[in-house]
């Protein structure tokens, strides 16, 4: 491993934008919207872990968490995503160690759970579970997936921040 995770941190902002852009030019699965999500969130001051990899002075990863509201009132849980790595290193590890390091920060913060919207392969490796009870509208049910870190699991309808659409 020749990098290192770290938080953002004021100026980065320009190089995440590039980098997520990167990484998702070719997705079968995204919505080209990405860089402005990230962006949005910014502006609107939602509360953010951001966290990026970074590998002889560039950003080569970025994951991002932003609080989400579940029907049930369910309190203290936060959406992973976007999840992105630099198109030339993905497949080495990195986006793995954003995931863990990431989801380790929301625990010891006092997180109660996590939700994705993403591959099930890729996600169970972390925990990540589809569950019937929690909803998100418009996508294939087995893509939305939770993982639950204390309590009772919630139930729902599941909303991101205005940023996502």
């Amino acid at each position: 491993m020749n990098w290192s995770i770290r938080d953002e941190r004021a100026g980065d902002e320009a190089a995440i934008g590039a980098m997520v852009e990167r990484a998702f030019e070719n997705h079968a699965h995204s919505s080209g919207t990405e860089p402005d999500i990230i962006e949005r969130l910014r502006r609107d001051r939602v509360p953010m872990l951001s966290l990026v990899a970074e590998q002889n002075g560039a950003l080569v990863g970025h994951i991002a968490f932003s609080p989400v509201a579940i029907a049930d009132g369910a309190k203290r849980w936060y959406g992973l995503g976007p999840l992105s790595v630099e198109p030339a290193v993905q497949n080495g590890g990195i986006g793995k160690a954003l995931c863990e390091v990431g989801l380790a920060r929301l625990r010891s913060e006092g997180a109660a759970g996590c939700t994705v919207l993403g591959n099930p392969d890729y996600y169970a490796r972390f925990g990540f579970a589809h569950d019937p009870a929690l909803i998100f509208p418009g996508v294939p049910a087995e893509y939305f997936q939770r993982v639950v870190f204390t309590g009772d699991p919630p139930a729902g309808e599941v909303s991101y921040a205005q940023a996502f659409g």
